[in-house]
């Protein structure tokens, strides 16, 4: 038999997953490892645990499904992006990773505009500088450690350190490059201007590959530890984003999905380099060769509906034990109960500052509207709604800059795995709401592009629509899409009205 393997770098934990040609998930696997939060903040965490976890994981799911190392026909790559990773002359890791989370690093986001000039930033990577990206992060470690800086010879991102590890290549692709401010979008390629007003070289940075060529094959010395044949091939693959976007099928034009898990993405397919002229959306490089893709990211979008469970929701917790269920299925149970709107309770889902369409560090979580009548129920709803609203921000913006989305769009997620929300989602959208049978998102997706990497698929969009198999479909509610529209209008100007305060409470705190 013949498999293909997706390697996925997460932020709380490596997962790997192996598929068959046919696209059946045969198996899947997890090993977690820590997040270090030295400082308020800073979020890192030791590229040497991704390693060790990766290792455990290959052995894991070998194991586990009785495939034989040498049944891998090709391996694909994807993980958080805009990590950096700092290694010496001998490829030795000599500071902790700083992760996409990290928010150290506006004084340096203000440092490149400066030097390179904002508009001029914006023209080339498509997007503005964050503080997540990774020339901040590489000009933070300049001026903060120049000891460890001046060691410096190789900067890689996330999964790209476990690419090095498992084929002594030094690469990445595309769609995570993007992710970079270093990276000329349209050309697809590194920006020698920007790097050398920064004074960055550009030998620190590894070659950039599409997401379906190959970059390199298991070593020996790691096939010996993981179970892995020596020689098979990794492909560049993608950042998370753009294999998620992959292993829902947003490889055409039209294509939509949309993903709830700790954060919320509204990911589209783009033939051509479209930009929100504003910076509200990302245009980066799609992991489907010479293509693009646009996406809207909210930091808390799960996480929001995480924090009100372990905030608020003890007594569903317990119920949950009792039963033996999740308690998230209870509390969308109340939910339900309560009518389209949550009779005026509006909540904005900001508990950790925004990103899209907001690019705000100070924005905070509201309650707008509460009242005697509301009770723990419409509190759900409300939050549920407003994590919503939040992700049809981004879904208003790509109408309005006339990017092509279809009538159908592919949810994904730990949020999408309740029927109400999804339903939920296509009464705000105003669009069909459709599942996959397979949920995997971006591990599967790298699987996919290393399937077409080695020659199994003729291209990305065909192995798509062999593999990928849709499983139900959520039907828009007119009426309700109408009711939805008032409310969503008061959400809309609820931001605009309470950026000031939402600065001037920082400036206290």
């Amino acid at each position: 038999m013949e498999y293909l393997m997706g390697i996925d770098v997460g932020t709380t934990g490596v997962k790997i997953l192996i598929i068959d040609i046919e696209g059946n998930l045969k198996g899947s696997s997890t090993v977690e490892y820590p997040l270090i939060t030295p400082k308020p903040g800073w979020a890192e965490q030791n590229p040497v645990d991704w390693w060790n976890a990766t290792c455990l994981c290959i052995k894991k799911i070998l194991k586990k499904t009785g495939i034989k190392g040498k049944e891998i026909r090709g391996i694909g790559l994807t993980g958080q992006m805009h990590g950096a990773v700092f290694l010496d002359q001998n490829n030795n890791v000599i500071y902790p990773a700083i992760l996409w989370c990290d928010q150290r690093t506006a004084e340096e986001c203000k440092e490149i505009n400066n030097i390179v000039g904002e508009d001029k930033v914006f023209e080339i990577t498509c997007n503005p500088v964050l503080t997540g990206f990774q020339a901040p992060k590489i000009l933070w470690l300049r001026k903060n450690k120049p000891d460890i800086y001046k060691n410096v010879k190789k900067i890689l991102l996330p999964k790209d350190y476990i690419r090095f590890c498992l084929t002594g290549e030094f690469a990445t692709d595309v769609s995570d490059a993007s992710g970079t401010s270093l990276f000329d979008v349209r050309k697809r390629n590194w920006s020698e201007e920007i790097l050398g007003k920064l004074n960055i070289p550009v030998e620190f940075l590894p070659k950039v590959y599409e997401g379906t060529e190959i970059t390199g094959y298991v070593k020996k010395d790691v096939a010996k530890i993981t179970g892995l044949n020596e020689n098979t091939p990794v492909v560049a693959g993608g950042g998370d984003q753009a294999c998620g976007g992959v292993g829902n099928g947003i490889v055409e034009e039209g294509k939509v999905s949309v993903t709830i898990g700790t954060s919320g993405v509204v990911f589209a397919h783009s033939e051509k380099v479209i930009v929100d002229p504003k910076g509200r959306l990302h245009t980066f490089c799609h992991a489907v060769p010479g293509k693009w893709h646009l996406m809207g990211v909210m930091l808390s979008a799960g996480g929001s509906f995480r924090w009100l469970r372990d905030t608020l929701c003890d007594e569903e917790k317990k119920e949950g034990k009792k039963k033996k269920i999740d308690p998230y299925e209870i509390m969308i149970e109340k939910a339900k109960n309560i009518p389209v709107g949550s009779e005026g309770l509006i909540f904005l889902p900001y508990l950790t500052g925004e990103r899209c369409p907001y690019p705000d560090p100070y924005a905070r979580g509201v309650f707008f509207g509460l009242s005697l009548k509301h009770t723990k129920s419409h509190i759900i709803r409300s939050v549920i709604e407003g994590i919503t609203f939040g992700l049809k921000d981004s879904i208003e913006i790509m109408k309005e800059i006339n990017l092509p989305i279809g009538e159908k769009f592919i949810a994904s997620g730990g949020g999408s795995k309740s029927n109400f929300w999804c339903q939920l989602m296509a009464d705000i959208f105003g669009k069909n709401i459709a599942r996959l049978e397979c949920q995997e998102g971006a591990p599967f997706g790298a699987g996919i592009l290393a399937g077409v990497g080695i020659g199994l698929f003729e291209d990305v969009k065909s192995a798509c629509k062999k593999i990928l198999k849709e499983k139900d479909i959520f039907l828009y509610n007119e009426e309700n899409f109408k009711k939805y529209e008032n409310f969503y209008r008061i959400y809309k100007e609820l931001y605009p009205s309470l950026k000031k305060n939402f600065d001037n409470l920082s400036q206290i705190l």
